[in-house]
């Protein structure tokens, strides 16, 4: 099997697979696979079997290519094809049917959006990478029980967790699916009903995984994808996860002295925190900063 980082088109694939005899998939498919593992929700699974189903149609010319070669006389159809139109048929008829479920549940989604905002609670989204520790945050956070493993896209469905500030005020914080470069269109149309969790937020709170050698790279793609999505004006703060693992084991440390060290070795701004979910370190000081950035965000225009 061969695997492309780039998304190929259905003609680039057949013929790669002509010419390397193997298997061929793309980044998209690879992506769409990871994603029917890690969904445990029937959203989750309804939004990555459209995906997936989505992905497939253009490229269902490619399986059947070898029938069409057994066609029959001229002007007439041969077998190749009369499979290829019910297979795409059958396929359009799931889409369209998998999209009627996912507008019944974006409409229940809503119903209890529109609760939501009666109560007047606001509302922070946790964005960032995948696999920067947005579940272990929301579980530190809240005292909450979401799935949390060391893997890409280990939690795919949106969770809703109220936590309390340190002004005894509430808030409600989400956990969304994490972003990754290059995400496939199909992904992006797929998961809309839970992207929009972001765009109901009050404020975003970009988690970023400070020990990944490519930090700064990860973080241009969650902007990158949030300006696709029209969040780019939302009201933010960032927080620079899993300081943990860059101190020396040769010495002890504890929460003040690590933050200290770090701080002086670390480019923050006054909207930036540095924490460690798994210890617990620095979560006050975020909450203070999530308190601040909510009191500015929801005082009446």
């Amino acid at each position: 099997m061969a695997i492309f980082d780039d998304e190929l088109s259905p003609l680039q694939q057949r013929n790669l697979e002509e010419a390397l005899q193997v298997k061929v998939i793309d980044r998209a498919a690879l992506i769409l696979d990871i994603f029917a593992r890690r969904a445990r929700t029937r959203e989750g699974q309804l939004q990555v079997e459209l995906a997936q189903h989505q992905y497939l149609l253009p490229r269902l010319a490619g399986q059947w290519s070898h029938l069409e070669r057994l066609g029959g006389g001229i002007g007439t159809r041969g077998p190749g094809e009369t499979q290829l139109e019910t297979d795409r048929r059958l396929i359009q008829r799931k889409i369209h049917r998998l999209k009627a479920q996912i507008d019944d549940i974006r409409k229940h989604r809503q119903l209890y959006r529109q609760q939501r905002r009666k109560t007047g609670i606001p509302i922070v989204a946790i964005v960032g990478y995948t696999n920067a520790g947005k579940s272990t945050l929301l579980n530190a956070l809240s005292h909450a029980d979401v799935f949390v493993e060391d893997k890409l896209f280990a939690t795919l469905d949106p969770t809703t967790k109220r936590i309390t500030l340190p002004d005894k005020s509430v808030a409600l914080l989400t956990d969304t699916v994490g972003f990754i470069r290059k995400l496939p269109p199909t992904i992006v149309t797929a998961f809309k009903a839970t992207l929009e969790e972001l765009s109901e937020a009050n404020m975003l709170l970009h988690i970023v995984d400070l020990t990944c050698h490519n930090a700064p790279e990860q973080c241009q793609i969650v902007e990158d994808i949030l300006a696709d999505l029209n969040l780019s004006d939302k009201p933010r703060i960032t927080a620079l996860n899993k300081i943990d693992l860059l101190l020396n084991d040769s010495r002890s440390w504890d929460e003040e002295t690590a933050i200290s060290y770090l701080s002086d070795q670390t480019e923050a701004d006054e909207n930036s925190v540095l924490i460690s979910s798994t210890k617990r370190w620095g979560l006050s000081k975020l909450l203070e900063l999530i308190s601040r950035t909510l009191s500015h965000t929801m005082q009446p225009v």
